[in-house]
């Protein structure tokens, strides 16, 4: 939305000056404020695109989660009613949202479904930190919610699994422990983006797998972790 950098919108528009002078509320700590900020954005909307808007940010001020849920799922079908260009790179923070808010009500598998919505849609909004923020919300959402045997992300018919292989995933868990372990910091700030946004697609194994090549080709680490490393850019590939 307007305060996370997924599309651009209008600033001149009296629903969207709202939600910011809300957001300022909330950055200062005045909650009241804010809700009453919000709220006026919800009462100004003069279609289902400001509707949209003001939802999203009412769903953050509500005091149980079944009231969170209820302005969510207002925000993602005033998206749907709009259906245009403006809303395309909303699609998968609104998903996301619906999925904590299903989580937050022991809903375990509709908040597994709604990660997989948002992990398909997750292409929409551009590469950058909001980008990357979303990765790593859906990545950490479908492992949280997985059940037992696993999850699938459907990929245009065919289905990719969206985690690692159980063995890489320790191996790669380990060398992230221990860099964490003794700060080193190079090596962690090349891969984590990459490790922490894993949604499974060809795509993101070959970002991983770049990433580790990096850190190998620098050479920075010891001849133990620089085999194990070697090893690992084979291991992930392309399925």
């Amino acid at each position: 939305m307007a305060d996370e950098g997924s599309a651009p919108v209008d600033p001149e528009l009296p629903v969207v000056q709202l939600c910011v002078w809300g957001m300022q509320a909330e950055a200062e700590g005045r909650a009241e404020l804010a809700l009453g900020l919000f709220q006026q954005a919800w009462d100004r909307a003069v279609d289902d695109y400001e509707a949209c808007i003001a939802a999203h940010y009412l769903a953050r001020h509500q005091n149980s989660p079944k009231e969170t849920l209820r302005w969510n799922q207002e925000c993602l079908d005033r998206a749907d009613r709009v259906g245009d260009e403006r809303v395309q790179t909303f699609y998968p923070s609104l998903y996301l949202n619906m999925a904590h808010a299903h989580r937050s009500l022991g809903r375990s598998a509709l908040a597994h479904d709604y990660f997989l919505r948002a992990a398909q849609r997750v292409g929409d909004v551009p590469d950058g930190p909001y980008g990357d923020w979303n990765r790593f919300a859906i990545a950490e959402g479908l492992r949280g919610t997985a059940p037992a045997a696993g999850g699938t992300v459907p990929d245009q018919g065919a289905a990719t699994t969206w985690a690692l292989d159980e063995t890489v995933e320790g191996r790669v868990r380990e060398l992230l422990s221990r860099w964490c372990a003794r700060s080193e910091l190079k090596a962690l700030g090349l891969t984590l983006p990459a490790y922490l946004g894993y949604l499974g697609t060809d795509e993101d194994r070959m970002r991983l797998r770049a990433a580790l090549h990096m850190v190998h080709a620098a050479r920075w680490l010891p001849e133990d972790e620089q085999a194990e490393l070697g090893a690992l850019i084979e291991a992930v590939v392309p399925r």
